[in-house]
Formats: C-alpha cells, sequence, structure tokens
C-alpha cells in the first residue's frame, strides 16, 4: 500500500504553496515553512506541490538525517553534488564559510533571467547542523529580490529540544515567511481511508492520532487486534509489515536501516552484492522508495521501528557492517569521500573506540569551519566517553578542543572549565607548558565570562608567567593581550596599555596579524574611554585589520567598543554612523 493518506485533507496546504510559487513566479522570493509532527506528511506534500508545480521551475533539494552529529551544510552538499556545482571549501574562519555562502547565493542570481524561477528545498531542519541553520536565514534574507521559493521542512512536536532552530525561525524576515502546519487527519478521513484499504474503522483514529504514516501502517500490516482492530503499536506494525515480505527482503532492510536518510548505490552494493531481485521487492511492496539517485524507507519512522527492533548486539555488527562497506568498498566517483559525520555516526554506533578516536578530531575540524560548533562538541563528547586508554597528548587534545566548541555553542559551565582543569594536567605530565599556557589563558577568560573577576585574573596572571620562559610565540603574545583586554573591561587604564604594548610588539614581531588587531583594541577602547589621545586611531587600525584578514569578531569589537564610547559621552552624530556601520556588518555575517 502507498501513503497516500498523506495527501488526504491537504487541498488547503497544497492551495497556499501553489500560491507562494505564483508570487515567486513574479519575482518576489520568500520562504515557506512546512511544519508538523513526524509521519505527518511534510515530505509528501512537497512532492506533490512539486509534480503539480509549472514545469519550468527548477527544483534543488537538500536534506538533513538523523545523525549522532549532522553533516555540515548537508542540503548545499547535496545540492552541489546533484548539480555539479563547486564551491571552495571553507577555511578555518568564518570568511571561508562567508565565501561558500555569497558564491551559492550569487549562483541563484547569474541564473534567475534564464530560469523563471527556482524551488529550493531543505527538509528535516529539525536534524540540521548550525552552519545550515545559518545557511538558511542567510538565504530567507537575501532571496526576496530573486524569484527563488525557499522551503523549509521541520518537526515541531518537540520544540524544546530544537532550540537553535527555532532561534533561527525567529530570525527569519516574517514579511517573506508563510507557513503551512500541518495537522493530523480527522477521524472521517480515517474512517474513508480504511475503507478503501478494506479494513475495519473501529478504534482507527483513537490509536494514530490521524498520523498519515501511523495510519498507513497500520492499514498495511494487516494485523487485527480482536479489542480495537488495530496492532497495539505502530513499531508492532512496521514489523508485521516487513514480516510478510520474506526472509531476503528482510535482510535487505535490515542491512539499510542503520543509514539514516537516502542511502547511495554504491553503498547498497557493497552492503548488498548479490540482493538486487530482494531490494525489488521492497521496492514493489513501497517499503522502500527510490530517491534521487537512491534508495529510501518511505519514512524515517519506519527504519528507527526496524533499527529499534534489533538486539543490541546485532544492531553494533549492522552499523559496523556499514562502516566497513563506506571504508573499504565503496566506490567513489570523482573521488568523493564519504562524510566524516557519517563515518563517525556508524563508528560510535558500533562501539568501535580505535575508529572514534581516529574520526572524531577530523569530523569536529569540519564541522568547526563551517560555524557548527555544537555539532563539532558532539563529536569530540563522543571521543571523550571511549578515550580512558587513548594516549595522553590524544586525550589533552579532546578535552582542550571540547572545552572550546561547547564553551562556544553549549554553555560555559563547570564542565566546561573542568576540562581545561583536565587538558593542563595531562599537558603538565607530557611537559608541553605552551599547551599549559594556552590551556591558562583559556581559564581566564572562562571565569570572566561567569563574573570572577578574581580567578579570571590569577588564571591570566599564570598563563603569562608560564609562558614567558619559553621561546616567544603566538600564545605569549595572546596571554598578553588577553591581560589588557582583562584590565580594559576594569577600566584600568595604565594597566591595560601596557600589556596591550607589549602584545602588539610581540604580534608585531611573530606577523600574527589577529593578535594585533586584538591588541590594538584592547589599547585603543581603554585610552578612548580615558580620553587619551590617539585611542581612535588605534580602533580604526584594528578594525582595517580585522576586515582585510576576515576577523569577524574583531571587527564586531571595535564596532561595539566605539559606538559605545560615542553613546556613553552622547556624541550623537558619530554613535549613529559607528550603530548603522557596524549593525550593517553584524547582520551582513549573521
Amino acid at each position: 500500500m502507498t501513503n497516500d493518506s498523506g495527501l488526504v485533507e491537504r487541498e488547503g496546504a497544497l492551495q497556499q504553496f501553489a500560491d507562494v510559487l505564483e508570487r515567486v513566479r513574479k519575482g518576489r522570493g520568500g520562504t515557506l515553512l512546512v511544519a508538523g509532527e513526524g509521519g505527518i506528511g511534510k515530505s509528501a506534500l512537497i512532492e506533490q506541490a512539486i509534480k503539480a508545480a509549472p514545469c519550468s521551475l527548477r527544483v534543488l533539494r537538500g536534506g538533513c538525517e538523523d545523525l549522532l552529529s549532522p553533516r555540515p551544510l548537508g542540503p548545499l552538499s547535496d545540492i552541489a553534488h546533484a548539480q555539479g556545482w563547486a564551491f571552495a571549501e571553507p577555511s578555518k574562519d568564518a570568511a571561508g564559510t562567508d565565501s561558500v555562502f555569497t558564491a551559492f547565493l550569487d549562483r541563484l542570481a547569474a541564473q534567475a533571467h534564464s530560469i523563471r524561477s527556482t524551488l529550493l528545498v531543505f527538509e528535516d531542519l529539525h536534524w540540521a547542523d548550525q552552519a545550515t541553520l545559518d545557511f538558511a536565514k542567510y538565504l530567507a534574507r537575501r532571496i526576496t529580490a530573486l524569484p527563488v521559493m525557499l522551503v523549509l521542512s521541520f518537526r515541531d512536536d518537540d520544540p524544546g529540544s530544537h532550540a537553535a532552530l527555532q532561534q533561527m525561525l525567529n530570525d527569519l524576515p516574517p514579511w517573506s515567511v508563510a507557513r503551512v502546519a500541518l495537522q493530523p487527519l480527522s477521524p472521517r478521513a480515517v474512517d474513508e481511508l480504511a475503507a478503501r484499504a478494506g479494513r475495519p474503522a473501529a478504534g482507527l483514529h483513537q490509536a494514530t492520532a490521524g498520523n498519515p504514516f501511523y495510519l498507513t501502517e497500520v492499514l498495511a500490516s494487516g494485523v487485527v487486534d480482536a479489542q480495537h482492530g488495530v496492532p497495539s503499536t505502530v513499531r508492532e506494525a512496521v514489523q508485521t509489515r516487513v514480516a510478510r515480505l520474506g526472509a531476503a527482503a528482510q535482510d535487505v532492510l535490515n542491512a539499510l536501516c542503520p543509514v539514516p536518510g537516502p542511502v547511495e548505490l554504491g553503498l547498497i552494493r557493497a552492503l548488498l552484492p548479490q540482493g538486487a531481485s530482494a531490494v525489488d521487492a521492497c521496492l514493489a511492496h513501497g517499503v522502500l522508495v527510490a530517491q534521487r539517485g537512491a534508495l529510501a524507507f518511505r519514512h524515517e519512522l519506519a527504519r528507527r521501528a526496524l533499527l529499534d527492533a534489533m538486539a543490541p548486539a546485532k544492531r553494533r555488527q549492522a552499523h559496523a557492517r556499514v562502516l566497513g562497506a563506506m571504508t573499504d568498498s565503496l566506490p567513489v566517483p570523482g573521488g568523493a569521500q564519504p562524510a566524516l559525520s557519517r563515518l563517525m555516526h556508524h563508528a560510535n554506533e558500533a562501539g568501535d573506540a580505535e575508529r572514534v578516536l581516529a574520526l572524531a578530531p577530523l569530523a569536529a575540524r569540519e564541522a568547526a569551519a563551517v560555524g557548527a560548533h555544537r555539532e563539532a562538541a558532539l563529536h569530540l563528547a563522543a571521543a571523550l566517553r571511549v578515550a580512558d586508554s587513548a594516549p595522553p597528548a590524544l586525550r589533552a587534545q579532546l578535552y582542550e578542543s571540547w572545552s572550546y566548541e561547547a564553551g562556544l555553542s553549549l554553555a560555559i559551565d563547570a564542565q566546561v572549565i573542568d576540562a581545561r582543569h583536565q587538558a593542563i594536567n595531562l599537558w603538565q605530565q607530557l611537559g608541553r607548558l605552551d599547551k599549559v599556557g594556552l590551556n591558562l589563558r583559556w581559564l581566564s577568560r572562562l571565569h570572566w565570562y561567569q563574573g570572577n573577576s578574581i580567578l579570571a585574573e590569577r588564571y591570566a596572571e599564570q598563563a603569562v608567567a608560564t609562558l614567558e620562559p619559553l621561546p616567544p610565540g603566538p600564545e605569549l603574545a595572546w596571554a598578553f593581550s588577553v591581560r589588557s583586554q582583562f584590565y580594559m573591561l576594569q577600566d584600568r587604564t595604565d594597566l591595560a596599555v601596557q600589556w596591550g604594548e607589549r602584545a602588539c610588539a610581540l604580534a608585531e614581531q611573530l606577523g600574527e596579524a589577529e593578535v594585533l588587531c586584538h591588541a590594538l583594541n584592547n589599547v585603543g577602547t581603554a585610552e578612548l574611554f580615558a580620553g587619551r589621545p590617539g585611542g581612535q586611531e588605534k580602533l580604526e587600525r584594528s578594525l582595517k585589520l580585522a576586515l582585510e584578514g576576515g576577523f569577524h569578531e574583531q571587527a564586531a569589537r571595535v564596532y561595539t567598543n566605539v559606538s559605545e564610547h560615542a553613546v556613553v559621552f552622547k556624541d550623537y552624530a558619530r554613535a549613529e554612523h559607528w550603530l548603522t556601520e557596524g549593525i550593517a556588518f553584524d547582520r551582513q555575517h549573521d
């Protein structure tokens, strides 16, 4: 049985979709949010809307999957791969990500005249990484003058677990956003679908709550409960439906259910070298569907039901087979490699500690490079859970890196601070005083963020004391600059200038532009608020360096500090200039 129930009572939603597309056809871009609980029919609605759209519509489609930590910029990667578009790899800072976003938007704009309208679909954003959410927000703010419709689908049944997604939605421009909120089917619709399938309708609406996916699986299972006329759980319905397919087809589904999202044909061949006929049977029965050069379960909930039904040991073995197939047997056309986040997901689920320790730092670095710091922290946390027997240097780096990523994306709490102490202890054992000094510097910043100025000053002093006996390097320059920043924030001008000038001198000597930028900001701000000459000039030089080097955080600090000074001292014309320019800069870089 196909999932026709996903389109019953959806006429209004399809019309809303068509209305937005008509506005896009006339050159007014916008964003459509398609929201609802799991199984409510979001993908089915999008599929039907695409089928009903004019043939001149170009469709670019990508999605997110339920991985340990999401693929960085997963939808963009899907679209780029399908279209043969090449984008520069994001660098280790935000400037690299900006260049990718800009290149994608430029490509849409350049083709706006030759292509009447474009439908850009990002599915399952409840599983998105932070970079994808930033990308969606970036596009939504900039496509209003292009014939582009951005469709974002996501679950809204548990908004508390998707805080980053909700924040992104709150930041979208309300004047160009429409929302389709899909509701469960009515009792009348459920009764009608049961009659079509020749199944008893008694108790169906109550058991499925009108969810189209649940209803489809219950009707397709053919199992009748003596009391209610339906299986007691949807999981049982899925398992009963699969049991009818025979052993070979079940082997196919058990091999594929560990893989979230579409499964590439190359991976299927590696996992099931002799399984072509059984795969066809799964397609014929509607359990699997063909999807953009791959196969996928008709719904993610069905995949999860099968995976959850496996015994833990069998589930680990299944993930291990997928991991092996992805790394050893999977053909890689054009040199494409499996996404690190996918490899990391299967290594973690397989309980392969060695592979987790090898993959986690790489996957975290990839995620952080595009601004997905929460996802980077998740990768590193998974590695720390199996790091007891790892070499001390690796454990120290994992603690250090996790503290940084978690402090950026989660919270600056006792765990983040404790991870720095763990790293310091391990680096001390290894005699790496440069690393000890780095982590002491970060402890100073973390305690300042928590409002503990006594500990912040103590660790800043310890960082300098630890690093000064070593050959001068970037870490010592940063330690000097952090001490300058600490004193600047406390209005201790002389000390702020003294430490800042030492940081500037060493940064100039080493050619460390970002440290120089940071230190000039500290000194310039201290002098400006103290009424000393030269402060404004230092801040303007800091801003110039920040803009040239792509140091967005440092540029934002200059705009903030100069604007605050102008407001405090009631120089309103100057405040208007710097606030306007600063707000525009911050909006441009989200």
